[in-house]
């Protein structure tokens, strides 16, 4: 669970759930999240940033990425994030696009984040991935989805 833009569009599809600022093909940014249960042992021996690494430098993404900047890593008391941003061609626009690859993980939980959107507007959506890194909440029971978790 984590804060995006009321307005936006949400909807689920065979990996994950997509969240966007219109409709496709007006949309201009996509945000994606999926997750996983890992064993302990895995959470205990492998780093994020290390994981975050290694994916973003051996390739395998739908897209040519021209570059990566350094990957970054956020601790709160109870989740461990670590994220790292690319730059690519966008051919439908024809200009550079930016995709964001992150990874958090509470527990045994370990959440997929990624984000893509054109480099012109990354004040507009860059503040928005702050926002989900620093709402994502992971492996808590929610009693009613409908209104999300209680206060004490």
């Amino acid at each position: 669970m984590f804060e995006y833009p009321r307005d936006w569009i949400v909807r689920g599809d065979e990996d994950s759930i997509k969240f966007r600022d219109a409709e496709p093909p007006d949309d201009m940014v996509v945000l994606a999240f999926s997750y996983m249960r890992v064993a302990p042992v895995v959470a205990e021996c492998v780093s994020l940033l290390y994981l975050v690494t290694h994916v973003t430098e051996k390739g395998g993404r739908r897209r040519k990425i021209e570059g990566w900047d350094e990957p970054r890593e956020m601790r709160r008391i109870d989740v461990e994030i670590a994220w790292r941003q690319g730059y690519y061609f966008e051919k439908t626009h024809k200009r550079t696009a930016v995709t964001r690859y992150g990874l958090g993980r509470r527990g045994s939980v370990q959440a997929l984040l990624t984000m893509d959107f054109l480099e012109e507007d990354l004040d507009r959506f860059g503040p928005v991935w702050d926002a989900v890194l620093e709402s994502l909440q992971l492996d808590e029971w929610i009693p009613n989805l409908s209104r999300g978790p209680l206060l004490a």
